[in-house]
């Protein structure tokens, strides 16, 4: 389903976007949007915020799947290091 939504620009490059879209892309003041440019045009999505566990992406070294219990020891074990 296509659905064409307007808003309007101020003279200070403001956009008000309508509230059914902000809404459905559950934005919030401050949020910040990606403009993204394509051969098609232009289209607006929420950043994705960042996890407080995505500093721990691809700190565990294995080549096999592990337990719950051996990625804890290893995380510790890694922090004690520092």
């Amino acid at each position: 389903m296509e659905r064409e939504h307007r808003a309007k620009i101020t003279s200070k490059g403001q956009v008000t976007i309508p509230v059914h879209v902000r809404r459905s892309l559950g934005l919030s003041p401050g949020d910040v949007l990606v403009i993204r440019e394509s051969a098609a045009g232009y289209t607006l999505a929420k950043e994705a915020t960042r996890s407080k566990f995505d500093e721990f992406v691809g700190c565990l070294h294995r080549e096999a799947p592990a337990s719950t219990d051996e990625i804890m020891r290893e995380m510790r074990r890694d922090s004690h290091d520092d």
